[in-house]
């Protein structure tokens, strides 16, 4: 049985949440103090490990409102859940009627008595036609009647009798139940009185008689049958299993004291989660015990090292944050758990506890799930994940949640306000959890809210377009978005008028400003991408040239200056606009400037050597704010309409140059090597 669809009433922070669908993963994204707890603690509520606890008005019930409002019928939560065909076939054989069900509805209420209700989606009514079954009798009633007329009339009296009766059950109001309340004794004493009179009934007539009696006993059945498919579905609830303080494995136990402590049934929480890792790890610690007394030192270690080199392969698989190596050492009546980084110069053992707090969480939850999930006392349980991987590097909470996806069978359920756990490959696996002074906490399928609740999902997004959109395999970083917008604009323009453009499988990355240009350098070369730099020709790019070389960070052959567009005998400086025809870049000026010109004329300073300082000294000359955006975005919207107003052939002729010289550059660089400039 699948959960698909929740909802939470007249609990903590919520009058109402609306219905929440489920599925394999379901992400409740919201700020802090949004409810999203709470909506987690009233689905369990449900069906909580150690069974289900009573409800208390006083602590449960929404404090803003008045306490006589809550009763026993008060609902709390209700749940849609989705059958297989095994278990639409078990519930058909318990419950006939229910053969058009496929989804069950189980509800909580406040009732302490009664606090579960399930309904039964797509039940048919009971099969009752009580013309139909009137029919029948005096079918009977016609075809025996030549043989009462050969009975004594004390007997033909009984058995006409018994008729009346079975004709007045049908003669009232009452429905399916009343009817075969009273035509169960009524079919039975009808039976018994026309066999006592020594009336045979045709094989007709006894089909007849026998689809009364099945229909009032299945009637009669009914109440019970319903029963027992309620209570079937209640014991096909996963337990759900909240968490929302993790825990941790320690690096070092004391093997003895643990068995010790076993055998009294006397573990601590410490000693379950050994447990549990020596369950994952395929360890058992009696057997250590037990070589140890027997002095057999080297089939103890060789255990030690086996169970090692399966949590190794785990880790290794999960954790993607650096290649770790797990050794467990037996020392005596302890064992040890260290951690080691095999690829470091020196591959230096660490104890569990003295790592990292990010990497100690991932193991622990890993190692513990892995046990209570796979055969342990989770295995057909739902995950209720409170802000899970909150100590995690923003890549490994990623890790985390393709470990969600594809390494446990359980349907989770995780609330989070982190970007980096939002699925942004499944955006149909998020809701968003709002919280207003009126509704209180509400969700929704879709995402909706305000720029708190929304901001995780909106940075998440931001951070997946600006990969796909600005980083690929191969990368040219550029100063600013305006260049990016103007060479990406031309350079489409050429390869489709089939002149020399930027290489398609170069994605042009914005730094968003010079002096962030060794940050994204040094950002895409540690993901071993490969990277060019294409960079104004001015005092301050040259040294961040420079810089990019010292730190080793790219070699001096993949960077590029606008200047390469000019040839011999070009500008000393230049910026990307620079390629441009200075008149066709005058007029997107004035254009985009029209307002605020208002027709006044610009004098620019012809010794000032680029075009956009030129513009910006003389909009300062007339108290105007010169952004070069401006006329950026509407060579945009010129090159989508009429390209040719803007590549004239100079320009044309310059970025041909420049993006001839990019691509030649790359071409060497991947001729030379495949790996990125370090």
């Amino acid at each position: 049985m699948k959960l698909v669809e929740f909802e939470v009433s007249n609990y903590r922070s919520i009058d109402s949440s609306g219905p929440i669908k489920v599925g394999k993963v379901t992400s409740l994204v919201g700020r802090n103090e949004s409810g999203k707890t709470n909506l987690l603690l009233a689905l369990q509520s449900l069906n909580p490990p150690g069974g289900r606890r009573d409800l208390s008005a006083i602590k449960d019930f929404p404090r803003h409102r008045r306490l006589s409002d809550c009763n026993d019928s008060t609902p709390v939560l209700e749940t849609v859940w989705e059958l297989d065909q095994k278990e639409r076939a078990k519930l058909v054989a318990i419950f006939p009627r229910a053969k058009a069900t496929t989804k069950v509805r189980i509800g909580r209420r406040y009732n302490k008595a009664n606090p579960c209700r399930v309904d039964l989606e797509g039940l048919r009514g009971l099969d009752f036609d009580i013309t139909g079954l009137v029919s029948r009798a005096k079918r009977i009633k016609t075809a025996i009647a030549p043989s009462l007329g050969k009975l004594e009339p004390t007997q033909r009296k009984q058995v006409e009798e018994a008729f009346e009766v079975l004709e007045a059950c049908s003669s009232g109001d009452g429905g399916a139940k009343d009817w075969a309340g009273a035509a169960g004794p009524a079919l039975a004493d009808l039976r018994k009185k026309v066999a006592a009179a020594g009336i045979a009934l045709a094989a007709k007539e006894e089909k007849l008689l026998g689809e009364l009696e099945d229909t009032a006993a299945s009637i009669l059945a009914d109440d019970k049958s319903w029963a027992e498919a309620r209570s079937w579905a209640l014991s096909l609830v996963p337990v759900f299993v909240y968490v929302d303080e993790y825990p941790e494995i320690d690096g070092h136990h004391n093997v003895a004291e643990f068995l010790q402590r076993r055998s009294t049934n006397q573990l601590s929480a410490s000693d379950r989660n050994f447990e549990k890792l020596c369950k994952v790890a395929d360890l058992d610690p009696g057997w250590l015990e037990l070589l140890l007394s027997q002095n057999d030192h080297e089939t103890r270690n060789q255990l030690a090292n086996r169970a090692g080199a399966v949590i190794t392969g785990e880790i290794r698989r999960l954790w993607k944050d650096r290649a770790l190596k797990v050794r467990f050492n037996p020392d005596a009546h302890h064992l040890d758990t260290f951690v080691s980084d095999p690829n470091a110069v020196y591959d230096v053992e660490v104890n569990l506890d003295e790592r990292s707090r990010g990497f100690k969480w991932f193991f622990s939850f890993y190692v513990t799930f892995a046990a209570d999930t796979k055969g342990g006392s989770a295995e057909n349980a739902i995950l209720l994940l409170d802000e899970p991987g909150l100590y995690l590097h923003a890549s490994s909470q990623r890790d985390l949640l393709r470990h969600l996806s594809t390494d446990f069978q359980n349907q989770t359920l995780y609330t989070t306000h982190s970007p980096f756990m939002v699925p942004t490959e499944n955006l149909d696996a998020v809701r968003t959890v709002n919280i207003g002074q009126d509704t209180g906490t509400t969700v929704t399928n879709d995402p909706t809210g305000d720029a708190r609740t929304l901001f995780p999902l909106q940075a998440a997004l931001g951070f997946t377009i600006a990969q796909s959109l600005f980083i690929g395999p191969a990368n040219l970083v550029v100063e600013g978005v305006t260049d990016y917008w103007i060479l990406s604009s031309i350079s489409e323009h050429l390869l489709s008028i089939g002149k020399t453009g930027l290489p398609r499988d170069l994605a042009i990355t914005p730094a968003g400003g010079a002096q962030k240009v060794t940050y994204m350098v040094a950002l895409l070369t540690s993901e071993r991408l490969n990277v060019m730099v294409l960079l104004d020709d001015e005092r301050g790019a040259r040294n961040a040239a420079a810089e990019l070389v010292k730190q080793k960070l790219i070699c001096d052959d993949n960077i590029v200056f606008i200047t390469d567009g000019f040839g011999d005998g070009g500008p000393s400086e230049a910026d990307v606009e620079d390629l441009l025809d200075p008149a066709v870049y005058r007029q997107l000026v004035e254009q985009s400037y029209a307002k605020e010109l208002g027709g006044r004329s610009l004098h620019l300073n012809a010794k000032i050597p680029r075009i956009v300082r030129r513009y910006g000294e003389a909009f300062a000359g007339i108290d105007i704010d010169f952004q070069k955006t401006r006329p950026a975005r509407l060579l945009l919207r010129v090159m989508a309409e009429d390209p040719e107003r803007i590549v004239t052939p100079t320009t044309l002729e310059r970025f041909e140059r420049l993006f001839g010289k990019v691509g030649e550059q790359l071409r060497r660089h991947l001729a030379r090597d495949t790996k990125p400039f370090q």
